[in-house]
């Protein structure tokens, strides 16, 4: 599980294709603490590490990713030099400071325009048809693994607000239309509207 808030801005060293697809990327954590099995959230996939190395401040791990996986998110689209999210697992007792993430994402939107507001930056989104009713004014989403407030919906396009720090320490900072981003809705919604399918 993960709470949206990125602790680090990873980069695509390395992507070697054979059977799953294994990536490297280039990180800050401290390779002492990322166990081998360890989960770590990469723009919104849940994915598993299978190597490390380095030292902190100037260290790697690589992951794996299934051809669902890739098929699914934007994963299939990166490439070395590709910037990416990174939040490591949550642990018992630890601060939610955005709200509950599973990792799994949930399907691919795109950007439809990104509009200075004040400091801020107004990020317009479309989202799958089928993933729409989950996504509420004021409710929470994940989107490249970002924990975020949606500000309004039109059908199937939403808004959210970025503001600076948020645009300086994720991929934010550099978003423009016609990007693809990975959503994940909110466990809680998904969870409401199977219980109101069996009402």
């Amino acid at each position: 599980m993960f709470t949206g808030i990125v602790t680090d801005l990873g980069t695509v060293e390395l992507i070697a294709k054979r059977g799953d697809t294994t990536i490297k990327l280039a990180t800050k954590y401290d390779p002492a603490a990322i166990a081998i099995g360890a989960s770590i959230a990469c723009s919104g996939a849940c994915l598993t590490v299978i190597g490390k190395g380095g030292k902190e401040g100037d260290a790697w791990f690589s992951v794996e990713a299934s051809a669902e996986t890739l098929a699914k998110t934007t994963l299939g689209a990166w490439a070395v030099g590709t910037r990416v999210n990174l939040e490591r697992s949550l642990r018992v007792g630890e601060e939610i400071g955005g709200h509950i993430v599973s990792g799994h994402v949930d399907g691919v939107g795109e950007v439809v325009s990104v509009v200075p507001e004040g400091d801020s930056t107004r990020v317009r989104i479309r989202a799958p048809k089928q993933l729409a009713k989950f996504i509420a004014p004021k409710g929470s989403i994940a989107i490249d693994g970002t924990s975020l407030t949606v500000n309004e919906v039109d059908g199937n396009t939403f808004g959210v607000n970025i503001i600076p720090h948020t645009a300086k320490v994720t991929t934010w900072g550099g978003v423009k239309a016609g990007d693809k981003v990975n959503i994940e809705i909110d466990m809680l919604a998904r969870y409401l509207a199977r219980l109101k399918e069996f009402a």
